[in-house]
């Protein structure tokens, strides 16, 4: 009977959140920019909301609290504080000058920003490209965090599978109904909602173990070490690299990084982008204090499970549970909508209609794109299906691969001296350097079966050496997060210092003629 309860709240919610999308879908015109910007008419509140929910993904509500849980609370600082006011500063350093070029010049995605800029089709192309494959594990990560979660809530009752299949079917219909309008509504009462009841879940454990004194008491008597600032894993270098690293990533996301575009003036954003830090405390205390106070009471987490939905189903009713897991699922459905509703545009805008069909409709373009959303969230719930990485694992890749993006772009967005050369080369070099430490195992083993070939085998220990030696994953405790940006920021100035700007490049557009403060 619980499970059946647990799935009927779970279930009516997101229903509750699909007819919210049917509004928004009667209201929606038919052209590319409505469904992907909603005309930019999003106002303080809703922009707001909608890109605070675009990111209580399942990196939020699961991997966060997890990774309290098992290294201690510091990651309130590093997710709640220190990304937060970095976030914030990028929303005005990226996000206004990349919203006055929207108004100026009708932009929808970065990479058609940028490929406008340099009048490289090419550079377009590569932007999106980079940007999708670094979405492809964040959508997954969505899919392995419902999938997860309605397992340990329902007991096995509901298998992982089945699971991130029901989000995934949901998360296609809401996405090709609603548009950007309808996601933004449903993200305001998702973002309010989960807010709410996260700091309801916090006090009803609280008052369930003995009152707020007694779980740090018990994480005291469990885990004195966590009551310490600092430790083996929180690390000034690691802490820094991880803030820095997911602030530049998220300000890349092609899901908040559209949102930039959306806004109705430039005092919605402004005000936005004031109110983000606060927000981010205001759900990461709750939730990953939940997790580090788990430590010190009598929780059972299973083997590779989630420690919030343990910590719900040991100390709150089944149906309050079952309604913040409900919740949580539909702000991971407000992630994966997101996502796939700007993966499918950066597809349209800056793969399809540049490479195939240049002279597409509007309405061609919004058929496509529904279309592509279809596509890539099934591909997306098959990777899940082999439940192929850690949920912080997943969505620390992604966050470092976004970012590599962040530096080359801020540098053509105030250095007039960027060329075309320049900007490509950085994006190459950053992304090429961090996907060689994400996959330095691969080009080993790689190496040693060329090491079997005669003749060209003799270099293959070299080579090895050369790789192991150079792609180390961790430079003196700082990320090759970190570091690859550092490589693509040099690279970028370096490149275009000793290049001369392409004779098409409209290097004016970005400091000329927009009314900026």
């Amino acid at each position: 009977m619980s499970a059946t309860l647990q799935l009927g709240i779970i279930v009516g919610y997101l229903l509750l959140a699909l007819a919210v999308g049917l509004v928004a879908y009667r209201l929606t015109d038919r052209t590319a920019e409505d469904f992907y910007l909603a005309s930019r008419t999003l106002g303080t509140v809703v922009l707001l909301f909608t890109t605070f929910a675009t990111l209580l993904s399942a990196f939020t509500f699961f991997a966060g609290p997890n990774v309290a849980y098992r290294q201690g609370p510091e990651w309130v600082l590093v997710m709640g504080l220190m990304d937060g006011i970095i976030f914030a500063i990028l929303w005005y350093v990226v996000g206004y000058k990349q919203w006055l070029l929207g108004r100026e010049h009708g932009y929808v995605t970065l990479g058609e920003m940028l490929g406008d800029r340099f009048a490289s089709t090419r550079l377009r192309g590569l932007v999106a490209g980079i940007s999708l494959l670094w979405l492809f594990p964040y959508v997954m990560l969505q899919q392995a965090g419902a999938g997860t979660a309605l397992e340990a809530l329902t007991d096995g009752t509901v298998p992982y599978a089945a699971g991130a299949g029901l989000i995934t079917a949901f998360m296609i219909l809401y996405v090709v109904v609603a548009g950007m309008r309808g996601i933004a509504w449903t993200d305001t009462l998702q973002g309010l909602f989960m807010l709410v009841t996260t700091w309801i879940a916090m006090v009803w454990v609280l008052a369930a173990v003995g009152g707020p004194r007694a779980a740090p008491a018990a994480l005291e008597a469990e885990a004195a070490q966590y009551l310490a600032l600092g430790s083996d894993h929180y690390t000034p270098q690691w802490m820094l690299s991880t803030a820095i690293v997911i602030a530049f990533g998220v300000a890349m996301f092609p899901q908040v990084n559209q949102r930039f575009f959306a806004a109705g003036s430039r005092t919605v954003l402004k005000r936005s982008f004031a109110l983000w830090p606060i927000l981010c405390v205001a759900l990461f205390v709750p939730a990953f204090m939940l997790g580090a106070w788990a430590r010190g009471l009598d929780v059972t987490v299973p083997e590779g499970g989630n420690v919030l939905p343990a910590v719900l189903a040991e100390y709150t009713p089944i149906w309050f549970a079952a309604l913040v897991i409900a919740g949580a699922m539909a702000a991971m459905m407000s992630s994966s909508d997101s996502m796939l509703l700007s993966g499918s545009s950066y597809f349209t805008r800056d793969i399809y209609r540049p490479y195939l069909e240049r002279d597409a409709s509007a309405r061609r373009e919004d058929l496509i794109a529904r279309a592509g959303v279809v596509v890539f969230a099934t591909a997306a719930f098959l990777g899940s299906l082999l439940e192929p990485a850690t949920l912080f694992e997943l969505g620390d890749a992604a966050f470092s691969g976004f970012a590599q993006l962040a530096l080359p772009v801020l540098v053509a967005l105030y250095w007039r001296r960027t060329t075309r050369a320049g900007i490509t080369a950085g994006i190459a070099a950053s992304q090429g350097f961090y996907l060689a430490n994400l996959f330095v195992g691969t080009i080993v083993g790689g190496l040693e079966v060329v090491g079997l070939v005669p003749v060209v085998g003799e270099v293959a220990p070299a080579l090895i050496a050369v790789v192991t030696a150079v792609f180390q994953g961790s430079y003196l405790g700082w990320s090759a997060g970190i570091v690859g940006m550092g490589v693509g920021l040099v690279v970028t100035v370096g490149v275009s210092l000793v290049t001369t700007p392409a004779a098409d490049e409209r290097r004016a557009i970005y400091f000329e003629g927009l009314g900026a403060d």
